[in-house]
């Protein structure tokens, strides 16, 4: 353990079990190993896997590290001794009580890469908070920028963190972004917001006019949707139009590819002219070959069908041939669109290739008991419980001890069942026997 580790472990609380500040730390990377080694076992779980962004994780570090700072700022006083509230505010402050407390919420517990770089950054943290906190406030770049260098600042790239294109302090003209901003990464180029193009993102793209300028800013706006390019707004200031138009006196014009060798459709479409294009669509099913939608537009009629003047109309098989076309027994034709089927007529079904009559299975013989309904049965129920007791009084007559017994058993018995709930139910049921 180095001094730093042993010097915060003596001045560490009791509430921390002596751990110290290097205990703190190593614990959490500790924890963070474990898990950062279960995430090289999966290498694709968040996405990014092994090679997870450096920037991002110290900046996300380095955020929770300062909404620490802030939810500690007063915390543990307030409503008492003044005086004494400054002093011992101005002691946790800069304490090593309030910097454990901080770092106790900074990496939550399942960021892997945030708990390896916490343990990688300790005597950076301690640094900072110890000697650097009031020479350079700004912890994001003290710790990210300027020592572990895993970060640029913003407008910069790279690994030497140069500038942008269109300078760091508007990289891309503000009308695009620049690739690896703030990072050690990237090449720097600008890739543009929609509307603007050219290596800064100062000019406007293809589709867009310069609505106005200045030193500083550009903003372009979208031309009429004819135009490839144009001065304005309107119709009427095309410079050059899009593919599927063609440019008359400043105006772009819809071009009818449909006639025009410019369509390509397949030998069964047929051509709709759309604005700055065409569609191909299918021809009706009556078709082979067609100029337009529907069976009068037809080049020539499908099989199943016949012309009738200058439409293809469905030919009804069932009606209009001289031999019937469904010849199994108790078959059927049936006419469809452009052919016809074989179903078995009314009351008959299909079973294994013939039209038999649809009878339902026989059902089987009823027992003696099928139709005996529930009350019936209380019924019956009640009756071989009064034979039973008719022959137990008989033999208890004779003097029999046990038989008696089981009689009086019996009669108490049934007079309970009788006051049960059941009972207007079954009496009911008895009635009906009657």
């Amino acid at each position: 353990m180095g001094p730093r580790r042993r010097l915060a472990a003596a001045l560490l609380p009791a509430r921390w079990g002596g751990a110290g500040l290097g205990g703190a730390l190593l614990g959490a990377a500790l924890f963070g190993g474990v898990l950062l080694g279960a995430a090289r076992a999966h290498p694709d779980r968040d996405g990014a896997g092994e090679e997870a962004e450096p920037c991002r994780a110290c900046r996300g570090l380095a955020d929770s590290f300062s909404r620490g700072l802030e939810r500690t700022e007063h915390e543990g006083f307030g409503g008492g001794n003044t005086a004494w509230e400054e002093e011992k505010l101005a002691k946790y402050q800069h304490s090593e009580t309030r910097l454990l407390e901080v770092l106790e919420g900074v990496c939550a517990p399942s960021d892997f890469t945030c708990h390896q770089l916490l343990e990688q950054s300790e005597e950076h943290v301690e640094q900072w908070w110890f000697h650097e906190r009031q020479q350079h406030p700004d912890f994001f770049r003290w710790l990210c920028v300027d020592r572990l260098a895993l970060c640029c600042l913003p407008g910069t790239y790279g690994p030497d963190c140069r500038p942008c294109a269109g300078g760091p302090q508007q990289p891309c003209s503000g009308n695009g972004r620049c690739d690896g901003d703030g990072t050690r990464r990237g090449t720097g180029l600008c890739v543009c917001s929609p509307g603007y193009g050219g290596p800064f993102c100062a000019e406007c793209g293809d589709g867009y006019y310069e609505a106005s300028r200045n030193k500083s800013h550009l903003v372009c706006a979208e031309c009429y949707r004819a135009c490839g390019r144009c001065t304005g707004p309107e119709d009427s200031s095309c410079l050059r139009c899009k593919r599927g138009w063609v440019l008359h006196e400043h105006r772009c014009i819809d071009i009818d590819e449909c006639g025009t060798e410019m369509a390509h459709c397949r030998a069964n479409q047929f051509c709709v002219n759309t604005e700055g294009s065409y569609e191909c669509r299918d021809c009706s099913t009556a078709c082979i070959g067609c100029m337009g939608a529907g069976p009068a537009r037809c080049k020539k009629c499908n099989k199943g069908y016949w012309r009738d003047g200058a439409k293809c109309l469905d030919v009804d098989e069932c009606v209009n041939t001289e031999e019937p076309v469904c010849t199994g027994v108790q078959e059927v034709c049936e006419n469809t669109e452009g052919s016809y089927r074989c179903v078995c007529a009314r009351g008959h079904v299909r079973r294994d290739g013939h039209c038999v009559e649809d009878k339902p299975p026989d059902a089987p013989e009823k027992g003696f008991f099928d139709d005996v309904t529930e009350d019936e049965v209380v019924v019956l129920q009640q009756m071989f419980f009064g034979v039973m007791i008719c022959a137990l009084a008989t033999l208890a007559a004779k003097g029999d001890m046990v038989f008696t017994a089981i009689f009086i058993g019996a009669v108490a018995a049934m007079a309970g069942y009788w006051l049960s709930d059941r009972s207007d139910r079954v009496l009911d049921g008895f009635m009906k026997g009657r």
